[in-house]
């Protein structure tokens, strides 16, 4: 890293909390590097608290960008210039991208999500899935789903502050796509069951299972699980999640959050740098 910083470097960021668990910094300096590019990417621990502070921070020290996660996806709209149609559409942001001083949102996590998909070979199109959040990635998830041909999508969701954002990325879905979206209260367990034994597929898109809330899971046992049904966690950092280890007890194929995070960064080292990312090399440097 001494050899690579000169006086050129442009600095991108990674703003969440907590994020030290990250593995997007090895990922995309590793990916600088193979390239030749010179360029550094370092994790910043922030919150909604000294969110707007980071983003003028990214403004004032011309950063080429950010990307951004919990739980800075759903506001830190509010501090940007442009947003994409996409990160729009979602109302979430997961990458920032600073043109002289222009801030544009992007949001990737859901191309990150279907193509993690498509390289397990895991195919969901024209098919229904049930999905736990409302949150940013979530939404994404969700709305790039049905944008690329998913036939029906059961979320379930706490009645809580994200509860809304559930029923407008319903309405989206419905009156833009040909999927079919409904919305369930996450406390209706009964009707989970029957949407998940409805399903090919069971997405937990939230927190859930990652510090502080590590070894948590919604479901409450495995019997809400099937051996043909394919189980997937968006967190990655514990790899094995306790809804991954239940899902494996059953007999379930399980993916967790590394893919997803592979090609939704990906997607966003594309738009700083204008060039594809070294798939193949990042999987050998993440173990993926």
């Amino acid at each position: 890293m001494a050899e690579r910083i000169t006086g050129h470097t442009e600095l991108i960021g990674l703003m969440a909390y907590p994020i030290r668990h990250s593995s997007s910094p090895t990922m995309h300096n590793e990916a600088f590097a193979k390239l030749g590019l010179d360029y550094a990417y370092l994790a910043f621990e922030v919150d909604q608290d000294t969110l707007e502070d980071a983003i003028k921070g990214l403004r004032a020290l011309k950063m080429k960008g950010s990307n951004v996660s919990m739980p800075n996806k759903t506001v830190v709209h509010k501090y940007l210039d442009h947003l994409s149609p996409a990160a729009q559409l979602c109302g979430a942001v997961n990458t920032i991208v600073n043109e002289d001083g222009i801030l544009t949102g992007h949001i990737t996590d859901g191309i990150g999500f279907m193509r993690a998909l498509e390289d397990n070979k895991i195919d969901i199109i024209g098919k229904k899935m049930t999905i736990v959040g409302a949150g940013g990635a979530a939404t994404a998830i969700e709305i790039q789903a049905a944008l690329d041909g998913v036939k029906e999508i059961s979320i379930f969701n706490r009645k809580d502050s994200f509860w809304e954002n559930a029923k407008e990325t319903v309405r989206k879905i419905n009156e833009n796509t040909d999927c079919k979206a409904t919305l369930y209260d996450l406390e209706d367990l009964e009707q989970l069951r029957k949407e998940i034994a409805d399903s090919v597929i069971f997405t937990n898109a939230t927190g859930v299972g990652m510090k502080p809330l590590e070894g948590q899971t919604y479901l409450p046992d495995t019997s809400f699980l099937r051996p043909d049904l394919i189980v997937v966690d968006i967190v990655y950092f514990p790899r094995e999640t306790a809804l991954l280890k239940m899902a494996k007890e059953v007999g379930c194929k399980t993916m967790n959050g590394l893919g997803m995070m592979l090609f939704q960064g990906s997607a966003a080292f594309e738009l700083w740098t204008g060039q594809p990312m070294p798939i193949a090399y990042m999987k050998e440097i993440l173990n993926i």
